[in-house]
């Protein structure tokens, strides 16, 4: 079982499939990815495989065969921390403070690419539909969970001692493919996960994890302030809406004398009585459906249709439904929470743009240990003039460094994949500072040490110690745990109640993908 009592991942690996259609350069079969269906999946399962260059659009989980595929996939993430607005940032924000404050719309388009279709790729071709699972979810409840059988593990070929291994019988009660209950704990993070997530050591920046020194005659200020907002806003945030929902409103600004602006400084400020709009953000929590989400989930979906449509040229007949809730709205993300987690946990959420009562824009995003993972962005064209792809992507910054402040290991924002070889995706280097992850090693990288290697070859190797290799490699092939005929297993003990031809080939391939950590904590489904 997994930490915490929680459940287990369980996943069905397809391999290396056929090429396919390509959503940046458009290539036909150019696209080449590993993949797997995701039936459950924890948040620390998940965090450990997109630091490995993993990615889900939907339940489906891909990694790019980087020194293969037509356009290399880098995953980056910003230290969000240590973000600092740029003057083209500035006036996105600007502009959207001026719109709410007195309605001024400006048309000038941005200077930035929009931060949305991070799953483009996967949206714009037809792998995940091809891939899905025809498992039976009986099949995949284990069977009871209050025994466990004891197997005896000989390898008669290789004449070593017996060892004896444990085999978990798992239940259809206690081992359910969504958590039911809320309390469930993530798992324990690897000692080299921990470390490379940890927020920078003195002496390498400022700790922007604590507050700067500030005068007295700024808290003051602020005080004020505060008690200004309170009285205008009558909300403060965090306050529950109906369905046990967060709200994050535009207040408590923090004034800070001869400092840099900070997002915090645009977005959190106090408004006049006679502002002309209200914008409000709303997370909700889309898997397992909240009720704020089912409630608002026919209008966060015309809201998709109509971006589609316009933005992406789909026909009125392709952004169906069912294409909406596969993509954006099924998650394997369990449910969970931890005593030093975020007030609304972690997982599968939406995080809803209310202007004047009505949804203007939808940022798809996964709360997960470290960091804010942004899925997917999706908004009414009509408010296209205000740069919403740019905003939102200020927006999560800022609600990474909010959650921060409640779990400390929470600091990273992730933006997908960083692609160098289409021009239109390199958008995603402008939010500073950042770092991509080296696809051999795994280890994350400055984007300024890696932006000289790609402009050489849109295939690089950023770790630059010829020396190092992927500490989480697979190590041992046996320890990997099997889901088979109901019954959880190690590889070794499964490979010999195996019938049929050797399948240790696309095992081998799995385990090496996901590393061995993930290989030992998930769950491998085979027939």
């Amino acid at each position: 079982m997994a930490a915490g009592g929680a459940s287990p991942s369980i996943v069905e690996f397809f391999g290396g499939e056929d090429g396919y259609r390509c959503g940046y350069c458009r290539s036909d079969t150019g696209n080449l990815s590993h993949g797997m269906w995701a039936h459950s999946m924890t948040v620390q399962d998940y965090q450990d495989l997109i630091d490995r260059g993993w990615r889900r659009s939907g339940k489906y989980v891909y990694k790019p065969i980087m020194n293969q595929t037509c356009c290399p996939q880098y995953t980056i993430r910003c230290q969000a921390l240590h973000f600092q607005a740029s003057k083209s940032h500035k006036k996105v924000l600007k502009k959207m403070l001026k719109f709410i404050s007195k309605g001024d719309v400006s048309k000038v388009a941005s200077e930035e690419e929009p931060m949305d279709s991070h799953i483009e790729d996967a949206a714009a071709c037809d792998f995940p539909c091809k891939s899905e699972s025809q498992v039976s979810q009986s099949e995949l409840t284990p069977l009871a969970v209050d025994h466990t059988e004891r197997v005896e593990n000989e390898d008669k070929d290789s004449g070593e001692t017996k060892e004896e291994v444990t085999v978990q019988k798992v239940g259809s009660d206690s081992l359910q493919l969504c958590a039911d209950k809320d309390t469930t704990v993530p798992a324990e993070p690897s000692q080299a996960a921990k470390a490379a997530h940890a927020p920078p050591k003195p002496g390498k920046g400022a700790d922007l994890s604590k507050p700067l020194c500030r005068k007295a005659k700024d808290i003051r200020k602020e005080r004020k302030l505060q008690k200004l907002l309170q009285h205008q806003m009558g909300t403060m945030e965090g306050s529950q809406l109906q369905g046990g929902e967060q709200t994050f409103l535009l207040q408590n600004s923090k004034s800070k004398t001869n400092q840099p602006k900070t997002i915090e400084d645009f977005v959190f400020v106090s408004l006049p009585d006679d502002a002309q709009h209200k914008l409000e953000v709303r997370v909700v929590r889309s898997s397992p459906p909240s009720s704020q989400f089912k409630a608002t989930f026919q209008e966060s979906y015309q809201v998709y249709k109509r971006y589609q449509m316009v933005i992406h040229k789909d026909p009125p007949d392709k952004p169906t439904i069912t294409q909406f809730t596969r993509f954006l709205c099924d998650s394997p993300l369990e449910a969970e929470h931890a005593p030093n987690g975020p007030d609304c946990g972690y997982g599968s959420f939406h995080q809803q743009y209310w202007l004047d009562g009505k949804i203007i824009a939808v940022g798809v995003i996964d709360i997960l240990p470290y960091c804010v993972s942004s899925v997917y962005l999706y908004y009414d064209p009509d408010f296209s003039f205000l740069s919403l792809g740019v905003y939102s992507a200020l927006r999560e910054i800022a609600f990474t460094r909010q959650l921060h402040e409640k779990a400390p290991d929470l600091c990273f924002y992730y933006m997908g994949f960083y692609i160098h070889s289409c021009p239109k995706m390199r958008y995603k280097g402008q939010y500073r500072p950042s770092d991509l992850l080296c696809p051999e090693t795994y280890v994350w990288t400055p984007i300024e040490q890696c932006l000289p290697l790609l402009e050489h070859s849109k295939y690089s190797r950023f770790n630059q110690d010829g020396k190092a290799v992927d500490e989480g490699r697979l190590k041992e092939l046996g320890r990997v745990r099997v889901l088979h005929k109901r019954t959880v297993m190690p590889y070794s003990v499964y490979k010999k109640r195996r019938k049929g031809p050797s399948d240790e080939a696309n095992v081998q391939q799995y385990a090496s993908l996901v590393g061995q950590t993930c290989s030992e904590r998930m769950l491998l489904f085979r027939s």
